[in-house]
């Protein structure tokens, strides 16, 4: 999947109130692009790292710019945009290279199964029907371990329980995680830093949610598709 325009490449200055990046480009320009990522971006956004941006100064748009993508401590590429994960899975499984998730000839988006409750990544049907919530996967700890999520989520921990839910009332249910970033091999719940969520991840599995790991591989020149990674519980 290709970016909508060139990346241009640059050193972050820093990230400051969430949205907000500072950048000097390598032809000696500073500029401060929108971060499109409400996470802790821990190791993803350390001062001094190199980044790639996406330049659209469009009429009515308050930045000239998007973060795509940022080289971690150990050398190895993330995508920050976290909204690119639904988007290149969207894609991946219109296109069946998610093999776990293949056969189903329908696809809606943002699905809230019943009333009060969350809405979910993706509704598979035709046939049957599966239900698949999608997280991105931007924190890396060496050796090739990734770690989800970065920062304590009750919401996501609200979606497992509600996917659980799913799994009980005999619907096929799915806790895919994107992996944008071209260093992890493995992924794992960072119970160091939100042990619930690693629980209740462990909850899911045991009661019948699938838990699939999926390589994207980030370039400046687009995002690659690899192929799946191991998840360990």
């Amino acid at each position: 999947m290709p970016f909508d325009v060139p990346l241009e490449r640059g050193t972050l200055v820093r990230r400051y109130k969430r949205f907000f990046a500072d950048v000097v480009l390598d032809d000696g320009r500073e500029v401060t692009v929108h971060c499109p990522n409400t996470g802790s971006m821990l190791r993803c956004g350390e001062p001094g790292s190199p980044v790639w941006v996406a330049l659209q100064d469009r009429p009515g748009r308050k930045l000239p710019g998007t973060w795509e993508l940022v080289q971690t401590p150990d050398g190895a590429l993330a995508c920050v945009h976290s909204a690119r994960a639904n988007k290149v899975v969207a894609a991946s499984l219109r296109a069946g290279l998610i093999t776990p998730l293949s056969g189903y000839a329908s696809q809606r988006a943002e699905v809230c199964l019943s009333p009060g409750k969350s809405r979910f990544d993706f509704l598979l049907s035709d046939p049957g029907e599966c239900v698949v919530e999608v997280k991105s996967v931007t924190l890396g700890l060496g050796a090739g371990q990734g770690a989800f999520p970065d920062a304590v989520s009750t919401r996501g921990q609200k979606h497992l329980l509600e996917l659980i839910e799913v799994a009980a009332a005999g619907r096929r249910a799915c806790m895919l995680f994107c992996v944008m970033h071209s260093g992890i091999a493995e992924v794992a719940p960072a119970d160091h830093i939100d042990p619930v969520y690693g629980r209740v991840l462990r909850q899911a599995a045991a009661n019948g949610v699938e838990v699939i790991a999926w390589s994207v591989w980030p370039t400046p020149a687009g995002l690659q598709v690899r192929g799946q990674l191991p998840v360990a519980l």
